[in-house]
């Protein structure tokens, strides 16, 4: 069984999309959290769906990160409890400190939407261990802010410590500054936390999870949800 709870922002608008996709690849349905509300049921993994929170004022993510729920998101996090930040998700957890880094504008200044093609780095973390790592997989993106950005010694640590989940690249896994959509570092698409159990991803794995969406590669993100909590129980 898989125990997830999705926390809805104001603005929210991929939170139904992601709970869709948890009960049809896991067999479970997540329970919904309003972002108010001051606690997270007891949860096998927390998931910050993509969106516009709060109409992306001030930094996407930001009054976000601030909302009532975040605190135990955070105090949960960091007890153990795995947490998936998907596009804003992922802006929600570098604003609030449960991942390095920001999220800055795209370098074209330009809203983009398309498929992408990403190389697997990380195949060992809660959220990746049903790829495999140096995959090529593709993925949509969708944001405005997808630009992520670090220094150059957080990036480093990040490489280091293995903890760059997905790479922007072309068809053939080559990792170019002509494959990445968005001016991120690195070509940086997902990072994780030292424990591997929190992961932010800017590209949408809950819109292609089986065929009919185009494309099954995102399905693989909820498995090793799964697989890691029967693993661990």
């Amino acid at each position: 069984m898989l125990r997830a709870s999705v926390i809805v922002f104001p603005g929210s608008n991929c939170d139904r999309d992601v709970k869709t996709a948890i009960e049809r690849v896991t067999g479970f349905a997540p329970k919904m959290v309003w972002h108010g509300d001051a606690s997270v049921p007891s949860s096998d993994i927390i998931v910050l769906p993509g969106g516009f929170s709060f109409g992306d004022y001030l930094r996407c993510g930001a009054m976000a990160a601030h909302s009532p729920i975040m605190k135990d998101v955070i105090t949960k996090a960091k007890a153990g409890t795995p947490v998936i930040g998907i596009c804003n998700g992922f802006q929600i957890l570098c604003e609030s400190g449960l991942l390095p880094g920001a999220l800055l504008r795209n370098a074209s200044l330009h809203f983009i939407c398309r498929d992408v093609f990403l190389k697997v780095e990380n195949d060992s973390s809660y959220f990746t261990k049903c790829y495999r790592a140096g995959e090529v997989i593709k993925v949509p993106i969708a944001h405005g802010e997808g630009n992520y950005f670090a220094d150059q010694e957080t990036l480093d640590r990040l490489e280091g410590e293995g903890r760059v989940a997905f790479r922007y690249c072309d068809a053939d896994g080559k990792v170019l500054a002509d494959a990445n959509p968005n001016g991120a570092q690195r070509n940086i698409a997902g990072i994780t936390s030292e424990t591997g159990r929190v992961l932010g991803m800017m590209p949408h794995p809950e819109r292609l999870y089986e065929s009919p969406l185009g494309g099954t590669d995102g399905r693989r993100v909820f498995e090793s949800a799964l697989l890691s909590t029967l693993e661990a129980a």
